[in-house]
């Protein structure tokens, strides 16, 4: 996200906050937070579509792990992590054909941290990332906290938010360029990207002498058709930096375990001494995630099969409100959809401070807060299904009824 830093502003005597303080901006999943709160306040039922966090259950052998930590002392771990998560990771990464040695991850704290990581190890302050645009909001922020630039490429959503053509792609590459950043299954958008498209940008990554940044934490939740990871190409070699976390998969997010994988030892070496700097990631955690790891398949295909389920039934609702368009996506558990309103925004905050049905609304995130290009993302904005399907057949009900009562209601132009 090229976000200008703005003046400091006069405070009196008090100091004034920096400037990258002040460029980072407001998340949309978070920034409507406390109207929701005040909504619930008045005693309207919020149905949270704003957010990916999951309500299926967190597996019980990650509790298991919890209740049998015997250690008299929660200690600081090792930077890099644990050995019983590093040696546990390397065999889920094999389970999903993926010839990964624990030297070869770093344990984060969450995949934020990956995130953070991945553009520290590649950038400099003023060098830049490309990514297509919509890309998940905090990218966005973390690079503007690190005085680093995202190129974006803005990914049609009449062709399912397919990755640009190649010559966009480059196009969009400088002398400040370090890396091109990959999401699949995306988030916000939901897209899979095929093979083929991974192959393009590992090749122009190979052609360019770029890394790949490839964020695969939702490698599991593919409905149509197989997951790619940049970890299959052999000619990217160590310049393929993977970013995973147990967030999703697990329904763990407040656990905050997420891993940077690369086969590069000096960028190994260089995220290890990142990991000094912030000591260690959550060491009861670790010990409890580290039991996960040996969930079979059936497990991941009951998953997908659950938010299968909730994609179809949030897809044909969203198909059956007029001005509404959105593409059927593959994976993840979000969609973009372009609603019938002059400002996306505006009508988040509208169904939180001035509209109920029966007693009820809806939180979302808006649209525009996932891209970096002015203008963009207008009338787009992000639900997550991570409702059990009754709950989510009520929200799509709220939902229409509040589209034809916001005032600002507005043709997308779309069929």
């Amino acid at each position: 996200m090229s976000i200008s830093t703005p003046p400091k502003e006069d405070t009196g005597t008090t100091p004034a906050i920096s400037g990258r303080a002040q460029s980072v901006p407001s998340s949309p999943i978070r920034k409507l937070a406390d109207l929701a709160i005040s909504a619930k306040e008045r005693g309207v039922k919020v149905y949270h579509l704003n957010i990916g966090q999951p309500d299926v259950a967190t597996p019980p052998e990650f509790f298991q792990g919890i209740r049998e930590f015997s250690e008299k002392v929660v200690e600081y771990g090792h930077s890099k992590g644990l050995k019983v998560l590093l040696e546990a990771w390397a065999r889920y990464y094999a389970q999903k054909g993926l010839d990964v040695e624990p030297n070869q991850i770093q344990v984060t704290t969450g995949g934020s941290e990956a995130v953070a990581f991945s553009f520290m190890l590649t950038c400099d302050t003023g060098d830049n990332v490309v990514v297509s645009e919509p890309f998940y909001t905090n990218y966005g922020s973390i690079a503007t906290a690190l005085d680093i630039k995202l190129k974006p490429v803005q990914a049609n959503p009449d062709l399912g938010y397919c990755l640009p053509a190649r010559e966009e792609i480059e196009n969009a590459i400088d002398d400040r360029t370090r890396a091109l950043m990959i999401c699949s299954p995306n988030n916000p958008t939901g897209t899979v990207l095929r093979r083929d498209e991974v192959a393009t940008v590992v090749q122009i990554a190979d052609e360019r002498k770029l890394f790949v940044i490839s964020d695969e934490v939702y490698r599991e939740f593919c409905y149509e058709g197989d997951h790619t990871s940049i970890w299959q190409f052999a000619q990217i070699g160590d310049r393929a930096i993977l970013l995973d976390s147990i967030s999703k998969r697990f329904s763990a997010c407040g656990a905050r375990i997420g891993a940077l994988v690369c086969r590069n030892t000096q960028v190994m070496d260089a995220a290890l001494r990142l990991g000094q700097a912030r000591l260690s990631t959550p060491t009861v955690e670790q010990v409890a995630a580290a039991r996960l790891m040996d969930l079979g398949e059936d497990y991941y295909a009951q998953l997908a099969d659950e938010y299968k389920s909730r994609r179809d039934l949030m897809f044909e609702r969203l198909e059956q409100m007029p001005g509404v368009f959105c593409r059927k996506p593959s994976g993840a558990f979000y969609m973009m959809a372009t609603l019938p309103v002059d400002d996306s925004d505006r009508f988040c905050r509208w169904m939180l401070t001035d509209f109920s049905h029966e007693g009820q609304t809806v939180m979302m995130a808006p649209g525009d807060g996932f891209y970096s290009t002015p203008g963009s993302g207008r009338q787009e904005a992000r639900l997550a299904y991570v409702l059990k399907t009754d709950e989510l057949s009520k929200a799509m009900d709220t939902l229409a009824v509040g589209l034809e009562a916001y005032p600002g209601r507005q043709d997308t132009g779309k069929p």
